[in-house]
């Protein structure tokens, strides 16, 4: 069955018109850019795609960043509140930065001459809308082709594989996902980010009727309510079982607790906090939806690998 999933995803292509998202750009159209500042890792994730990290002169928060950069690169400090004497020194030819940054800071840096170029990706509902924000940094950094390019490649594996599972008209497994974070549990609604790759996968989620575009709070006590009897837990934060337990006893009432059917997205991460869920994946969610669709259909698709999920021990 697994090497028949397989041979779909090879035949069956699918290509959707996306349109590039609007931004701001400072930019004259004849100017060239050679030294970037950046204030969010999943800037790292377009950058690094399009080959452009050796244009990378400083970055927010350094440490939260999983990609490799040379020591040289400045760290600006918190995303929130940047260094913006320090970035004025760096003599930037662009800063890119996302309109969760407050609007104070940015405005500064506007005023002070500096050319900001506002990516905001993070407020895409779907993967694909996501990733398109690629074009936006080829046409700021002269490789519209290679970003274009990119992308195709990128919708058409997504779409080749969403249609797989669709194809199989078989539903997954009914999945769980979030973490107590200081009395809320937080998990996405339908309309998100992860809400839109649990659908495309086919998994069984309690909240795809939620058409909101955030994240819905919950209490511990209506999660283990809801979830209990999940067969999947995705998304947890803790790195191995007893972790888990420590954090609260209660999640060993939950079925995936029980059956070690638990993952996390930190396969691909250190103890620092840096994750390349966050860079990567931003740029690559087929690689997230190939990684569900192992998680969620294990009789059909278990021979497909593994990049941002870990299964905890």
């Amino acid at each position: 069955m697994a090497q028949k999933f397989s041979t779909l995803i090879g035949l069956l292509v699918f290509l959707t018109a996306c349109q590039a998202p609007s931004t701001h750009n400072a930019l004259s159209s004849n100017a060239k850019v050679e030294r970037i500042a950046v204030t969010s890792c999943t800037h790292i994730g377009f950058l690094d795609a399009l080959g452009q990290l050796d244009k990378v002169v400083a970055v927010c928060n350094k440490d939260l960043i999983y990609t490799s950069l040379p020591d040289s690169v400045i760290d600006l400090g918190d995303a929130l509140s940047p260094n913006i004497e320090v970035l004025l020194r760096a003599d930037i030819d662009v800063v890119f930065v996302s309109s969760y940054t407050q609007d104070k800071v940015a405005a500064k840096m506007e005023q002070l001459g500096l050319n900001v170029i506002y990516i905001n990706e993070w407020q895409e509902s779907t993967p694909l809308q996501r990733t398109a924000w690629i074009r936006t940094f080829g046409d700021v950094l002269d490789c519209r082709e290679r970003a274009d390019s990119i992308y195709s490649v990128v919708e058409t594996r997504y779409d080749s594989l969403r249609t797989c599972v669709h194809a199989y008209n078989k539903q997954g497994v009914t999945i769980m996902t979030g973490n107590d974070f200081r009395g809320t549990w937080y998990v996405p609604a339908g309309n998100t980010f992860m809400g839109c790759l649990f659908k495309d996968a086919g998994a069984q989620y309690a909240f795809y009727t939620d058409s909101r575009s955030e994240s819905i709070p919950l209490t511990l006590e209506k999660a283990i309510s809801v979830f209990k009897d999940a067969d999947v837990w995705v998304g947890t934060n803790a790195r191995t079982m007893s972790e888990l337990t420590n954090m609260d006893k209660r999640h060993s009432w939950l079925k995936p607790y029980q059956t070690k059917q638990v993952y996390n997205w930190l396969a691909q991460s250190n103890q620092q906090g840096a994750n390349n869920f966050w860079e990567r994946g931003v740029v690559r969610p087929d690689e997230i939806l190939e990684d569900l669709i192992h998680i969620v259909h294990p009789t059909v698709a278990d021979s497909l690998p593994l990049h941002f999920a870990k299964q905890l021990d």
